[in-house]
């Protein structure tokens, strides 16, 4: 993991602080109501939901609204938030759980080498059997899409094709960040999905 610790400081700077946060609770209730309506339309039933890198929990009550029937648990590797709110805590490269029917994962697998990197994908794929939501900085993305002020550029950087070749053995790229593990029974037309 790039050296750092992701205590106090580091989450008031990106999450909490109106001028410096990367994203808000409104920003992630609307991606929640994108990937609700999708897997509403690919008729994918969401029972239990993993969250890799919970954070501060920003999807709870998305998901409690979306998906009010369904379990979520947050999973985070920063002892300071879970203390705070109660968290699993826990690496994405090798946290184990019965699998998830949604598994979200945003902006977790950057602050990764390649190597734990690798690893946390091929951990998606055993904790995820319906959809995966994935949101991970890459290099273009640094260069041509985010806010360099806002958002935290000491990360490992890699090529969006990086990630897409290590997700392949076990997901379906649906678009828009959301990706359909193989066994998940989806249908996707021809154009619907990516690659």
């Amino acid at each position: 993991m790039v050296e750092r610790e992701f205590g106090q400081a580091y989450y008031q700077r990106h999450y909490e602080d109106p001028e410096t946060r990367v994203y808000d609770g409104e920003a992630i209730a609307r991606t929640g109501a994108f990937v609700r309506a999708y897997l509403e339309h690919l008729d994918v039933k969401v029972e239990r939901v993993l969250d890799l890198g919970c954070g501060l929990g920003f999807w709870k009550p998305v998901i409690e609204r979306y998906f009010p029937d369904a379990r979520y648990e947050g999973v985070e590797v920063s002892e300071y938030l879970c203390e705070r709110y109660g968290w699993t805590r826990g690496s994405i490269a090798d946290f184990k759980a019965p699998p998830a029917d949604l598994v979200i994962c945003q902006g977790v697998l950057q602050y990764l080498d390649a190597k734990e990197a690798a690893r946390a994908l091929k951990n998606l794929g055993r904790l995820c059997q319906g959809a995966l939501y994935l949101e991970v900085l890459t290099r273009a993305d640094w260069e041509q899409n985010v806010s360099q002020h806002r958002t935290d550029g000491d990360v490992y950087l890699r090529e969006g094709r990086w990630y897409l070749e290590r997700l392949r053995p076990s997901f379906v790229n649906g678009g828009g960040g959301v990706f359909f593990h193989r066994d998940a029974g989806a249908v996707l037309y021809e154009l619907e999905h990516i690659g």
